[in-house]
């Protein structure tokens, strides 16, 4: 990891978005079966730039830690097209959908939501975490922007577009989304 990866994750505003998300992301990523060491490489870089630039307030984090990890890895001798496709799965996460056939974006994005279909006490502080990240947005509009974000979690076919995550998650995801809006309702 690079000092300004470092500094990043632990800039005082983050609760979730910190360098234990991104560690947690990891050893999921180490329990894919079948990748490639080329894919694994390029998975690992998406995860460590994935939430590299992180402001709540903002609406292109995604775009601009995918811009820091194409400058960042070039100093690891990375190549162009190793870096465009770490770039192009940061970019991904923001708004987590996946093109059928994407198979390292459906990895990427499923270990990035695995946080919904945690176990309950997790999930709990991980939405703390989150309002705390958003402590700035007040109450009532926090309500309904999440409650957004939630039903749409909860409309779309599946959460997880990995298959070895939907089954794995899915279900315990679906609950955990939907005790969350019935909480904000």
């Amino acid at each position: 990891m690079t000092p300004d990866l470092e500094a990043a994750y632990a800039e005082p505003h983050r609760r979730y978005h910190t360098r234990a998300h991104i560690e947690q992301c990891l050893a999921l990523l180490d329990q894919v079966p079948d990748l490639t060491e080329t894919e694994h490489q390029i998975l690992t870089y998406a995860i460590w730039w994935h939430d590299a630039v992180y402001d709540a307030s903002a609406s292109d984090n995604e775009a601009k830690s995918a811009e820091m990890a194409k400058r960042d890895l070039r100093d690891f001798d990375v190549s162009l097209h190793a870096r465009d496709e770490v770039a192009r799965l940061i970019r991904l996460t923001a708004g987590h959908a996946v093109e059928e056939g994407d198979r390292l974006g459906e990895i990427l994005v499923s270990i990035d939501l695995s946080i919904l279909g945690a176990p309950e006490d997790r999930y709990d502080a991980y939405v703390t975490a989150v309002r705390e990240e958003y402590a700035h947005v007040p109450d009532d509009l926090w309500r309904t922007g999440r409650s957004a974000v939630l039903q749409r979690f909860l409309d779309a076919q599946v959460i997880y577009p990995d298959p070895a995550f939907a089954q794995w998650l899915e279900t315990q995801a679906r609950a955990n989304l939907s005790r969350e809006l019935a909480a904000l309702n």
